[in-house]
């Protein structure tokens, strides 16, 4: 069963919020930042990014820095920018993109639920980038961008969301950038936050969508609060964390392809031989190709782009891990033929989100940076949650949701 609790939400007035509001800490670089902030002292970037309060080089995980974040956490209270709420509520936020809407519950998570199992991991996460998060809520005390959970879809849930999101939202507004729209809502009846916690309760998982290093470090700073804590209860704020629960049948996973600098020493035609002994290759010409369906892959290379198919007995449809389309690649192609062996370390190869198009593949390769570029069919919810309900982990750089949540909209303190 899955514990969830409603919490007092430190948040934006309504007239700020789009001030305030930022894209994720992960999804873009320092100068990338300091240029998004520029002019606005209430951009969330000082929190999150708060390096770009320093002379441009500034080490982002210098003491200072963090301590930096703690401080402006503390000025964007005073000065009225984020203001909690005086009662502990659920909210709703929704995101809008392409003309499809999903809808968010906002709660508190449970430290536990992470600890044995309960909340499901598919990804593996890297210590370093933990321990950066870990320092971040330990200094703040607050997780102050939550992490994105997937739910499995409940009628009366939608039901419930669906009476408050009738209403006039709190916060409505298009994101620049991006053009995605975000609007907010709070779930304040005593009777409703009671109902969404005992439907939770029913569930026996929440699955981590995005956000794993988010959730460790939230989930590890809890775990370490109440070792250090002599009177624990178990009733303390820091026993939570902040995530944003979508109902799986509402979320997109779209695809997250492949380039590569060189071929392996081999030539153009070398390689599409190699291929065919697992593939059916079809030259598709110069027109871009779209992969059609599960195991069949794009290729550009040269100016031509090529259906791969993935011969029968290649893989199997049994294993939740062998049957993806990352690990056919990976193995059969990235490895066996062009000799990369660890996605994660490799220099050779680069990952593009599929939020990008894939005109962007070829840009890669016909400007001479790479040679060679894969599409992928997007992995489905179904192959996450079989993965993750199974105590698997995915390949890396398999899944990439968008819309990315929003920062700044709401926050969760520890105390």
């Amino acid at each position: 069963m899955a514990i969830i609790k409603p919490f007092r939400g430190i948040r934006p007035p309504q007239d700020l919020v789009e001030r305030v509001a930022s894209r994720p800490y992960d999804v873009l670089n320092s100068e990338e930042a300091r240029a998004e902030a520029e002019g606005n002292e209430m951009s969330l970037y000082h929190i999150i990014r708060p390096e770009i309060d320093f002379p441009v080089g500034t080490d982002e995980h210098e003491e200072k820095v963090y301590q930096k974040a703690a401080e402006n956490f503390r000025l964007f209270r005073e000065k009225g920018w984020l203001v909690q709420d005086p009662k502990e509520n659920y909210y709703v936020y929704a995101q809008t993109m392409n003309g499809k809407t999903q809808y968010g519950l906002v709660v508190c998570a449970a430290v536990e639920d992470y600890m044995n199992g309960v909340i499901k991991k598919h990804e593996l996460t890297r210590r370093d980038k933990e321990e950066d998060r870990m320092k971040h809520v330990r200094v703040n005390n607050a997780n102050i961008e939550p992490v994105f959970f997937a739910y499995p879809a409940k009628d009366e849930i939608n039901k419930i969301v669906a009476k408050y999101t009738k209403e006039t939202p709190v916060y409505s507004f298009i994101a620049p950038l991006d053009g995605f729209g975000h609007e907010f809502w709070i779930i304040d009846d005593a009777a409703d936050i009671q109902r969404i916690t005992e439907l939770f309760a029913e569930m026996p998982a929440l699955y981590i969508a995005d956000g794993h290093h988010r959730s460790a470090a939230a989930a590890l700073v809890g775990d370490e609060k109440r070792k250090q804590n002599p009177n624990h209860t178990g009733n303390e704020e820091y026993n939570y964390f902040m995530a944003v629960c979508f109902p799986d049948d509402q979320l997109t996973i779209i695809d997250y392809n492949r380039v590569v600098k060189d071929l392996n020493g081999l030539t153009k035609e070398e390689l599409l031989q190699k291929l065919e002994k697992n593939f059916i290759v079809e030259d598709k010409g110069t027109e871009i190709y779209t992969p059609k369906g599960l195991h069949n892959f794009s290729l550009y290379l040269g100016d031509h782009w090529y259906s791969l198919t993935a011969k029968p007995g290649t893989y199997d449809d049994n294993d939740p891990i062998g049957v993806l389309d990352v690990t056919i690649s990976s193995n059969l192609i990235l490895d066996e033929i062009l000799g990369i062996k660890d996605l994660r370390s490799d220099k050779r190869i680069d990952f593009v989100g599929g939020i990008r198009g894939l005109g962007e593949l070829k840009k890669r390769v016909d400007s001479g940076e790479m040679k060679f570029a894969l599409a992928l069919y997007p992995v489905s919810m179904k192959q996450l949650i079989d993965i993750a309900d199974s105590g698997n982990i995915m390949p890396p750089k398999t899944t990439w949701f968008e819309p990315k949540l929003r920062s700044g909209l709401i926050i969760h303190e520890l105390v």
